[in-house]
């Protein structure tokens, strides 16, 4: 017997978390009426099995394995906290309900997932929740039970559940107990049915501090000083959840006084904070990033935030509000903090213009930090490295994933963001205007540090993995 038990969706149905906890057993199967466990070697077989044979109505086997085998189990699929459903519960019945949806949001919510993801293929339906920024396959659903909870989740949202051949977008207000945020809903329309997920926008501003996010010294005394200007425009690069929105709320958070004007304009609005006036993107009707923007600068703002600058029209929306007196702060969609002035340049933002408005241009990316609790130090090589890369330094340890009940058994607790920071000076200024992008070695030459550059240190100090990073080297 290994130190691990590897079970599916369905298996880890079967019981309940507190059922997993109570008796120290771990799903194996069920066929023909029989369940079988793994148990914990030093608890009564005789009456587990019994007690069992009650609390489920059908025969029990019980297989003994180690203890430590049992609880690393449960630390990883039973996480305490939870209230599972039984298999009877969620596949026979109780997905058409109200409670199952209420009870998926609340787990989801507990294990501080940021997205549900349910879903339809040939043969099977399932539900899937993203944990620090990896998808983990939680449920199992049959397929007659689909539709019922499509349409629940469809009404919910105030969507249309005759429309089935079209994408839709929709909201949820959840609110139970202590808990209230929004949920986003995406409808899309697959090969064996409509696909939705869940994005859960529960995060309250206050709670981010920006010393916290990643910044090193440097990067966070330059970026400090950037945020100070009375006007101008910062802006935040990098993919889908790399972390921008989270860097700009805590930009917010520092820059919000009672003598302030703070408007942003967001799709959707991820994050609340008081004293902000937050308005939420509906280009259905006409509310596009531009054209709230054009009314934004008549409501006398001092600080401007945009969710994203996606096109031309919204670019030069907002160069025009920082050069006419106001901070400006939006994400872009590239690789380096660099890249973005080429990407504003071929959006049609001339270059003389962005040359005197851009103030900072950030890069950004997350990584999954490793537990401290059970790392494991190995030997390092350099083959591990992309192909590419030029390591700085010479590398002989590094650190693995193990996994232990710290993490619940993942190897990593937590996430961090890695930074490259470029405040605009006369100099980068200059290159600007003349179209010059091959700027690396006056980077260098003024200490500013690549992302490659964060992310391989961070590597080297043992903070993460070289899977973690991997992605990041890559693009050097």
């Amino acid at each position: 017997m290994t130190n691990s038990i590897e079970i599916s969706a369905d298996i880890q149905q079967l019981i309940t978390t507190d059922q997993a906890w109570h008796y120290y057993i771990i799903p194996k199967s069920y066929s023909n009426k029989i369940y079988e466990f793994y148990i914990d070697d030093t608890k009564n077989v005789i009456d587990t099995s019994e007690e069992l044979e009650m609390l489920l109505g059908e025969s029990i086997k019980l297989i003994q394995v180690p203890s430590i085998v049992i609880q690393k189990s449960l630390s990883k699929y039973y996480r305490k906290g939870e209230k599972s459903k039984t298999k009877k519960d969620v596949l026979h019945g109780d997905v058409s309900r109200d409670d199952f949806l209420l009870f998926l949001i609340n787990e989801a919510n507990s294990v501080a997932s940021s997205d549900i993801h349910i879903e339809t293929y040939e043969e099977k339906c399932r539900v899937r929740l993203r944990i620090d920024g990896k998808l983990v396959e939680r449920y199992i659903l049959k397929k007659d039970e689909y539709p019922a909870l499509i349409n629940k989740i469809k009404i919910k949202s105030n969507l249309d559940i005759a429309e089935k051949r079209l994408p839709q977008d929709g909201r949820i207000f959840f609110t139970e107990g202590n808990s209230k945020f929004d949920i986003r809903v995406s409808v899309l329309p697959t090969l064996y049915g409509e696909k939705i997920v869940l994005r859960l926008l529960s995060k309250d501003a206050t709670e981010i501090d920006i010393r916290e996010l990643g910044f090193n010294d440097n990067q966070l005394k330059n970026y400090l000083e950037g945020i100070k200007k009375p006007h101008g425009i910062i802006l935040i690069s990098g993919p889908t959840g790399s972390g921008k929105t989270t860097t700009l709320y805590a930009t917010l958070k520092i820059l919000n006084k009672e003598h302030t004007n703070i408007l942003t304009i967001e799709d959707p609005i991820e994050y609340t904070l008081d004293g902000i006036n937050q308005v939420q993107l509906k280009e259905n009707i006409g509310l596009s990033f531009a054209a709230a923007l054009r009314t934004f600068l008549r409501q006398d703002p001092d600080v401007i935030m945009l969710g994203e600058i996606r096109d031309n029209e919204t670019a030069q929306m907002a160069i025009r509000a920082a050069l006419t007196g106001h901070l400006v702060l939006s994400t872009v969609h590239t690789n380096s903090a660099w890249g973005t002035v080429s990407r504003l340049i071929d959006m049609g933002v001339p270059s003389f213009l962005l040359a005197s408005t851009l103030t900072l241009s950030v890069a950004q990316r997350l990584f999954r930090i490793l537990c401290p609790h059970c790392k494991k130090e190995e030997a390092f090589d350099k083959s591990y490295l992309p192909p590419n890369f030029k390591a700085p330094r010479i590398v002989n340890k590094h650190y693995i994933p193990t996994g232990c009940e710290h993490c619940f058994y993942t190897g990593y607790k937590g996430r961090k963001a890695v930074y490259e920071v470029i405040p605009i000076d006369i100099d980068l200024s200059e290159n600007i205007k003349e179209n010059n992008f091959n700027i690396n070695p006056l980077l260098k030459q003024k200490g500013i540090k690549q992302l490659t550059d964060e992310a391989f240190n961070y590597f080297e100090k043992g903070i993460t993995s070289i899977e973690e990073i991997y992605s990041i080297l890559l693009s050097n």
